[in-house]
């Protein structure tokens, strides 16, 4: 791990708890299977209650992370505070602005999420919305590939991107899914309004719910043999094509 890696994380079960109890916000939490205590459970109720996210590993996997006394768990302390996306978009109505939001549906891959979040701060995007579960750790690299973005724009963590994009509605927004699976393009649509896009992973894209979800779906058209575009690369064409309408009025 890196210098800066090192500075972001904890380990032994009432350091976390702790940290917990300060405010601090725990991105990733590894527990070693099978473990069970007293101390552990009182870590486990905080675990539950704040609803942080954790995966349960070998011992083996704590040990590679370090060989101090970590008592069966080790945790990643996220380098910012997530925003809660109720209290961004009233927050961006009362400024008069027309809410643009990018919802990435497991965006795993950190340098991918760095990228994401540069050009979208390059773009103007108001805010990044990102799943408590399946999303990419906000870490060092994340952060170096962001060339800081990731600190300017508010980073809004859901437990459901379902919820989050039935909230969107409701808050007269616009959803748009950028999907192969539609014949309507990005360039047929008129994005002067409030909206907010939809990218999903470059394994198997969005989801197939929250394309139904979504009031439109739209793709980038393509003319080569390869089916599909790295996601960063995507996400900056639907990005900058807002950016063309809005300056052609």
């Amino acid at each position: 791990m890196s210098n800066t890696e090192e500075r972001n994380y904890i380990f032994g079960i009432r350091a976390i708890i702790e940290a917990v109890n300060a405010g601090k916000t725990i991105d990733k939490l590894f527990i070693q299977k099978g473990l069970h205590n007293d101390l552990f459970a009182e870590l486990w109720k905080l675990v539950r209650l704040k609803r942080i996210n954790y995966k349960h590993v070998p011992l083996e996997k704590i040990n590679r992370l370090t060989r101090k006394n970590h008592q069966g768990v080790f945790a990643f302390i996220s380098p910012i505070d997530f925003h809660n996306i109720e209290d961004v978009v009233p927050a961006l109505y009362e400024q008069g602005k027309n809410p643009l939001i990018l919802v990435l549906d497991r965006i795993t891959d950190v340098r991918n999420f760095g990228a994401i979040a540069r050009t979208a701060e390059c773009a103007g995007v108001d805010a990044i919305i990102i799943p408590e579960q399946n999303a990419a750790a906000i870490n060092a690299d994340a952060i170096k590939t962001s060339a800081g973005a990731i600190f300017k724009i508010p980073i809004c963590k859901v437990d459901h991107i379902k919820d989050a994009i039935f909230y969107l509605k409701a808050s007269d927004i616009i959803t748009i899914a950028a999907t192969e699976k539609t014949n309507e393009t990005i360039y047929d649509l008129s994005l002067n309004k409030p909206v907010a896009i939809i990218m999903g992973s470059e394994e198997s894209g969005i989801t197939q719910d929250l394309i139904n979800l979504a009031d439109i779906s739209c793709k980038i058209p393509m003319k080569g043999a390869i089916s599909s575009l790295n996601v960063g690369v995507a996400t900056g064409m639907v990005l900058y094509e807002k950016i063309r309408q809005e300056l052609v009025g």
